[in-house]
């Protein structure tokens, strides 16, 4: 089995939608690119995930022009991957938000993660050399707050842990509107390597709990009817279930990482196979679920060099 490392092959664009949810509410979307969410108030305009670099920022706040005159007052990170948070700058909002265990994870790990993930993805960091440097949260909150645009409610929520230890929605319960992040996909392969797969399908629960009437996942289209938010949320639990089940089971069986892979590649490829960044993903979902089955809670960092050593033992690559 030879493959590509990562995604570095994928080099094709993606047609961007910039579709209505309401008023006042969009969603950037590509094809399977990381989403961009946007919420315009009476005030101000925020901003949820801000693609890679402030060049690729540039087509967002390009389409946010063209239905608003409004200031971008809020960037809303839903988490710390540098895919999401990296074109911040772009934006000069006054207010740049983070859950207090993504900020955490920001001091522990973001400059290893800005690193990695380039080398995983370059197509997702157009003209990389733009980015200043780290995003840096200046208003960090514990569990909720709410924000008020002008009359325009905003609940931005650390639901729990899941894609990582810091996920954050912001959810509209006046129009039933839910961004999710990375803790729901659609159509695209959840990534786990610094996730918490114990705790994501209780977290999941915790969506579903809103009740959410349209919703925009970290990658996917965005989802116009309820029916649409619940079948996002139950296949995101079920590759999530199948994914750690299988892992455990070979660790429960005495088998080696590498054996544990293929196995679970195998199980899961007839299901999930089709999705987005499927063998991207799984190399680095399988390593992660079979630390946390052994008993790491806390993900172990991503290196560049740590993604290349791992990548070639498990794709056995030259």
């Amino acid at each position: 089995m030879t493959k590509n490392f990562a995604s570095a092959a994928d080099l094709d664009e993606k047609q961007v939608s910039f579709e209505k949810l309401g008023e006042g509410l969009y969603a950037y979307t590509a094809e399977g690119d990381p989403n961009t969410g946007v919420i315009i108030g009476d005030d101000g305009v925020m901003v949820i995930d801000t693609q890679a670099t402030p060049t690729m920022a540039q087509d967002v706040i390009r389409r946010i022009r063209e239905v608003t005159d409004l200031p971008i007052k809020y960037v809303l990170m839903s988490h710390y991957h540098a895919v999401r948070v990296m074109g911040a700058s772009a934006y000069n909002a006054e207010q740049i938000i983070a859950s207090k265990p993504t900020y955490d994870l920001i001091v522990e790990r973001g400059e290893h993660d800005f690193k990695s993930e380039v080398g995983r993805f370059p197509r997702l960091f157009d003209d990389v050399e733009s980015v200043p440097g780290l995003t840096w949260p200046t208003m960090v909150f514990e569990n909720k707050m709410t924000i008020f645009m002008g009359k325009r409610r905003v609940e931005i929520i650390h639901a729990g842990r899941g894609h990582t230890a810091g996920d954050t929605i912001a959810w509209l319960p006046d129009d039933g509107v839910l961004f999710a992040g990375d803790l729901v996909e659609f159509g695209a392969t959840p990534y786990t390597g610094d996730a918490h797969l114990g705790d994501w399908p209780q977290t999941l629960d915790v969506l579903r709990g809103l009740k959410p009437e349209k919703l925009v996942p970290g990658r996917g289209a965005a989802l116009m009817t309820p029916e649409l938010c619940e079948q996002a949320i139950s296949e995101t639990q079920d590759f999530l279930e199948s994914l750690y089940g299988s892992v455990k089971k070979g660790r429960e069986e005495g088998k080696e990482l590498g054996e544990i892979y293929k196995d679970t590649y195998e199980a899961l490829s007839p299901k999930f196979g089709e999705w987005v960044i499927f063998d991207h993903c799984l190399p680095f979902d399988v390593t992660r679920a079979y630390d946390e089955a052994g008993g790491l809670d806390h993900p172990r960092i991503w290196t560049d060099e740590r993604d290349v050593a791992m990548w070639k033992a498990l794709e056995e690559v030259e």
